[in-house]
Parts: C-alpha cells; structure tokens; sequence
C-alpha cells in the first residue's frame, strides 16, 4: 500500500496556535504604526490647508523635532554611543546621502505633492516605488526580476490608465504629478541605497533612522527658511507639528524599528502594503475625497500589485528587511 500523500498545506489552526502572543503584539504594534503613518496624510492636508503652513517648512519641523527626540533615544544607549563614534567617513557618506534622498527630496515632495494634489493621488502615485526599485536593482544590485513581478509590473501599469485615464488626468495639478514624480524616483533610489546600508547589519536600524533622519530634516528646514522663511504659526498649526513629530515619526519608528526584530520580512511587506487602502479610506471620510468605480478598480491593481511585487522580492535571509516605505 503506497504511503498518503503529505499535506503541503499547513493547517491555519496549527499556525495560529505555533505563533506566541509576543509575536501577535508585535503584528499589532506593527498595524498600529501603519495607523499612523496613514493618519499623516490627513494630519498633513488639515496642516497645508487649513493652517497653510509652507510645505518645506512643515516637513523641516516635523522631522527636525522627531529627531531630536530619536538622538535623545541613541545617545542614552551606551552601545549606540560606541557606534556612532566608531563610524567611519565612508559611513557617513552613505548616512548623509541617505538622509537626502529619503528626507530631504522624498519628504519634501511628498508634503509640495500633498499640497497640490489629493492625498489619495500622491498615496497611489507613491506605491510606484516598488516597481522602480525593481527596475533600478537590476542595475544597482544585480537582481534580475522573475517573470511574475513583470506581470504585476503590468497589471500595476493598468491600475493607473484606470485610474488617471481618460477622464482624471485633465483635472489633476501637472506641477504636482511632476514633484511627486520626483518624489517616487527619489524613494526608490533611498529604498536601494537603504538596502545595501541593512544588509551589512553592522548599523541598528534605529541608528540608521536617527542619523539620516537628522542630516535629511536639518537640509529640509533650512531650504524651507531660504524659500519661505519662519511662518506664523497658530496653536493648532503647532498641535498638528507635534503630534506628527512626538507620535507619528518618533514612536512610530522606534515601534517599527522594534517589531522588525520579531517579524519576516514577509509580514513586513504585508503589513507596509495595507497603507493605501488605509490612506483612501481616512481620505474619503476626513477629506471628502470620493473615488469613482473605476478609481476604485485602478486603486484596487495597483494595491495587489505592489504588494505581490514586493512579496516575490523579500530576501531568503529572514534577517534581511525590506526597507521601502510610503509613510509621509
């Protein structure tokens, strides 16, 4: 008699009671970060609207304050300390360009973006940068994508003639769509260049957050100062600056840069994903912005298809973590 064929697939009660509950908490730490990252782009959109507070300089205050308080975090950590004074020049290179890609180009564009187009545009516009992290890796990193990511580069592709054609493109600020452009392509450099800084795994992620976050935020104020100059700011402009910059920056990235330790880099890039449909939903409650069907339908491709994308690229090594990221 020939042996029963093994069941491939494992059972979901068998998984669920193999998981502890320190890993559900820090699945639900991560969700809850997700959260907030999504709730930022409200936050933001209530701050350039309503306050009108300068994008550059809304973006130089929310990051310069969030990253003192993550110095504060590193220089109390004695082993931080040693790493920090150990870096050499070569790391610091590498931190500083990091810095400005990621904060000041992609941060920065993201709130100008914000402030001339819907936030649920530049959130879709932004889930791109999977796909141009694909199509930089295979120059930068040598990684060559797999039949499937084309297809779901396709079916993304598709998703936006839904949803930008032909009737949206027209009504849309041409200026914004540029600077959000630039803002993807800047992403996606940053997510190249972040890789390659985590995958040595000689920084912690939050050293690296810390460091790049301030040199990024200290260029972003001051270009903000130049164009601009300091704003008058009302109690509320300030509440919505502290609030992105105590809760949304600085304890977001340090739950974020904590629950990595615990979690795949597969939950990682699944938990990230669900930003989007997050954003459109806060967006169609909070800022009345109300897609079409067919909007609904381009959202819907490309949400599936940048997950799937950055599904079928998560490293092997379950201590290799994506570092991409479409949080304002």
């Amino acid at each position: 008699m020939s042996k029963p064929e093994p069941n491939l697939i494992p059972d979901f009660r068998t998984v669920l009671r193999k998981r502890d509950k320190s890993h559900w908490f820090a699945v639900i730490q991560a969700f809850f970060v997700t959260i907030l990252w999504s709730s930022s782009w409200v936050i933001i959109k209530f701050g350039l609207n309503e306050e009108e507070i300068p994008p550059i300089i809304f973006a130089g205050l929310r990051y310069s304050l969030a990253s003192l308080i993550l110095i504060g975090i590193v220089l109390l950590n004695s082993n931080h300390r040693i790493v920090l004074k150990s870096l050499s020049t070569k790391w610091w290179m590498r931190l500083v360009g990091y810095g400005l890609l990621f904060y000041t180009i992609t941060q920065g564009t993201q709130f100008i973006g914000l402030s001339l187009l819907p936030a649920i545009t530049v959130s879709l516009l932004l889930n791109f940068t999977t796909i141009f992290v694909v199509i930089f890796a295979i120059y930068f990193l040598r990684e060559i994508p797999n039949i499937k990511q084309v297809i779901f580069i396709g079916l993304a592709l598709m998703g936006v003639y839904l949803y930008f054609f032909p009737t949206n493109l027209s009504d849309l600020n041409r200026l914004g769509l540029f600077i959000v452009f630039v803002g993807v392509l800047a992403n996606a450099l940053s997510s190249i260049l972040g890789r390659s800084i985590n995958k040595t795994q000689q920084l912690s992620p939050l050293v690296v957050t810390t460091v790049s976050m301030t040199i990024g935020s200290v260029f972003l104020l001051i270009s903000g100062l130049i164009v601009d100059g300091f704003p008058s700011l009302t109690s509320r402009g300030l509440f919505y600056i502290f609030w992105l910059s105590i809760l949304n920056t600085a304890l977001a990235f340090t739950i974020w840069n904590k629950v990595m330790q615990s979690l795949s880099a597969l939950e990682i890039t699944i938990i990230n994903s669900t930003m989007l449909p997050q954003i459109t939903i806060l967006a169609l409650i909070f800022l009345g912005e109300l897609p079409t069907p067919r909007d609904w339908l381009g959202i819907s491709l490309i949400f599936i298809s940048a997950l799937l994308i950055q599904i079928f690229r998560v490293p092997s090594n379950p201590g290799t973590k994506p570092v991409d990221s479409t949080n304002p």
